[in-house]
């Protein structure tokens, strides 16, 4: 997680940067309309980043570290929809204090919520 965490903050600067170059003042952090569409931005951003990588080969750079890949129950490859799917799963998962994460404790399959939820599943590679 750690390595998937500064690449994405990298590209969060990146992103964040090229919308204050292009909109300057026109966002007020904090405040109004224009606020919500930023963090908006940024969440399709965070999505773009993991849903590249799952819809990619199904490893992020922290997966490939561990050597996990996420795939369809079925053995296939991660879909955009699928990939939608799994992250909204997990901010879900987030927001309930974090119980679709320790559902893989509970679970026979050892799949957290977000992987049920997209019909996923982890799986370990050589």
């Amino acid at each position: 997680m750690l390595y998937d965490s500064l690449l994405l903050v990298a590209v969060l600067i990146v992103s964040t940067a090229l919308v204050r170059w292009r909109a300057g003042d026109a966002i007020d952090p904090g405040h109004g309309a224009s606020h919500i569409a930023f963090q908006l931005y940024l969440l399709l951003v965070i999505y773009g980043f993991f849903g590249w990588f799952w819809t990619h080969g199904g490893q992020t750079l922290g997966m490939r570290a561990w050597r996990i890949q996420v795939r369809r129950t079925d053995g296939g490859s991660v879909t955009w929809g699928r990939a939608a799917l799994r992250f909204l799963g997990a901010l879900f998962s987030a927001l309930a204090l974090g119980a679709g994460f320790l559902w893989v404790l509970v679970d026979p399959k050892q799949r957290a919520w977000h992987d049920r939820i997209s019909g996923t599943v982890l799986v370990q590679i050589s």
